[in-house]
């Protein structure tokens, strides 16, 4: 068995714990879709953790599942004995024992270098255990002083332990999400909310959506196994790349990065997949007659949102969109004095946040810092092409395209920090092309201050 395994990576170029882990991870389909014809709501919950814990065993070992007992049971421990502060006390306890497990595994290294350990899921399962202590926390408090995230989600009735493990590893959804919310976990398993069973209307058939997200899996592993032996990480370190000149060095790094990211639309389409024909990823009914249901819960990636992002703003909505949504509801809203509205400050905690669940690594702290400062220099361009008259729609035109451009430069040029990770090695490769993705967003931000924007009409400044 083994030296089929090893003939079967060696011929798709992985090691053998990557491919057991893509065999593992793709089972999720087949194990989500059984999910369905599991009767009754305790064996659906047991079904969940039990699939999950396997899952977990055939993909890195037994060593995992002790890692997610810690995780989970620190927040559960918190929810019983001390609910009042139970969601701060689980955020530090959760991305404490997350840290101390990159560090332990130097995880960053291992996947740079085309392994894998557990930690991938444990980040997952971190921000389900977080999300849950913290509505259950919010559950004691009034709800006019709720924001509409905080009333949907809020937990009044602490889950019971095997309704917990089911959420946390449900179906394997914990080696690569989506994440989901407690609450949403809870209605779908009881069928309740927008998956209670009625005569009226159609049922919500999973198959095509599915199908959809299968196929999107199986054409962005194809571009990434074509682009990779053209674009390697390698290539950074060889002395080719010295002896290119400013444009083919940053030519390479965008096509770096754009390969890199379709590994991550391959993941995010298989986990999307599996969400999906659980009937987990329902999310209601378009408004079209007839109606069609959506299956936007599962969704994780815009592959066009992403590539033709018109501004730097949008890629959180576009882009890891489940983790993006926890980062908004549970830490820069949460960081919002109230009366006051957001500014920079926010922005970077909760890029830092990010770059801290990632890893302890130099490269991520420097994407998600470039981040922030990308995100708030094409906020400069948004304001001001909404400064001017609509009569000079040309110009308008302009900025939004030099808006897109912005965006393209800056995103791969911050890739490659998060590609490489090593600091020495990500600033000299910033330094090779000039650090142009730093000096770009600093002097856009300086310039908004210089010449700021006053919007021509009263619509525009509503927009902003």
């Amino acid at each position: 068995m083994e030296l089929h395994m090893e003939t079967m990576a060696s011929s798709i170029g992985v090691s053998v714990p990557v491919l057991r882990f893509l065999l593992c991870f793709v089972a999720t389909i087949p194990v989500s879709f059984l999910w369905r014809f599991v009767p009754g709501r305790l064996p659906k919950h047991v079904y969940s953790a039990f699939s999950g814990v396997l899952l977990s065993y055939l993909s890195f070992g037994v060593s995992s599942n002790l890692l997610f007992l810690v995780s989970m049971l620190l927040g559960y421990a918190a929810m019983v004995l001390c609910r009042p502060k139970c969601g701060i006390i689980t955020f530090f306890l959760s991305f404490g024992f997350l840290i101390g497990c990159h560090v332990y595994y130097m995880s960053g290294d291992a996947w740079k270098e085309g392994g894998i350990d557990a930690t991938g899921a444990l980040m997952v399962l971190t921000l389900k255990v977080i999300s849950c202590a913290i509505n259950y926390n919010d559950g004691l408090l009034k709800e006019e002083d709720l924001r509409e995230a905080q009333k949907k989600n809020r937990l009044i009735k602490l889950p019971s332990l095997v309704e917990y493990f089911g959420y946390c590893l449900c179906c394997g959804s914990h080696f690569a999400g989506p994440v989901f919310e407690m609450k949403d976990y809870l209605e779908w398993t009881e069928g309740k909310g927008i998956w209670a069973h009625s005569d009226k209307g159609p049922s919500a058939s999973p198959y095509g959506a599915t199908l959809r997200a299968i196929v999107q899996a199986a054409i962005s592993m194809a571009v990434y196994l074509y682009l990779v032996p053209y674009h390697p990480l390698s290539r950074f370190s060889e002395p080719i790349y010295q002896e290119w000149g400013f444009w083919r060095r940053l030519s390479f790094q965008y096509m770096s990065g754009f390969t890199a990211r379709w590994k991550y639309y391959f993941i995010w389409s298989i986990s999307e997949a599996s969400i999906i024909i659980s009937g987990l990823g329902f999310s209601g009914w378009t408004e079209s007659s007839p109606p069609k249901p959506k299956w936007d819960r599962a969704k994780n990636v815009d592959i066009l949102g992403v590539e033709l992002a018109k501004s730097s703003v949008v890629l959180p909505l576009v882009w890891n969109i489940q983790v993006s949504t926890w980062l908004r509801h549970y830490v820069y809203e949460r960081l919002i004095t109230k009366g006051k509205k957001p500014g920079f400050f926010q922005l970077l905690a909760t890029q830092t946040i990010s770059a801290v669940w990632h890893g302890l690594y130099p490269g991520y702290m420097l994407f998600f810092v470039q981040s922030a400062l990308m995100i708030a220099g094409s906020r400069v361009i948004y304001r001001w092409e909404q400064a001017i008259p609509t009569n000079m729609g040309l110009v308008k035109k302009l900025l939004v395209f030099i808006n897109f451009a912005y965006t393209l430069l800056v995103l791969n040029y911050s890739a490659v920090g998060f590609q490489v990770l090593n600091l020495h090695e990500s600033l000299a490769l910033y330094g090779s092309v000039y650090y142009i993705g730093t000096i770009v967003p600093i002097t856009l931000i300086l310039l908004g201050y210089i010449i700021p924007a006053k919007p021509a009409r009263s619509k525009a400044r509503k927009e902003q």
